[in-house]
């Protein structure tokens, strides 16, 4: 989701090189955003040379904010220590 709301789009084998997933993992998770509502895919070509790229929903933008405030918010009340 990170990557996805600071682009336009990111292809299958972009998200999957950059987060280090294998392609089964990659596709459990944006299966269960899309179903969630929180991205689209659009996927051109058939076969092994087909492509899927993803689009972050209005809906994921809005759930992403949501959960990076928390994030946040627990790292306020939690500083680190040195």
């Amino acid at each position: 989701m990170g990557i996805l709301s600071g682009a336009e789009s990111a292809t299958f084998a972009y998200l999957r090189d950059n987060l280090e997933l294998t392609d089964s993992d990659l596709s459990k998770q944006m299966s269960a955003l899309e179903a969630a509502g929180y991205v689209k895919s659009h996927k051109q070509g058939r076969g092994p040379g087909s492509v899927t790229t993803f689009v972050i929903t209005r809906q994921g933008t809005k759930a992403f904010r949501a959960h990076r405030a928390a994030l946040m918010a627990l790292l306020a009340e939690h500083p680190p220590t040195a």
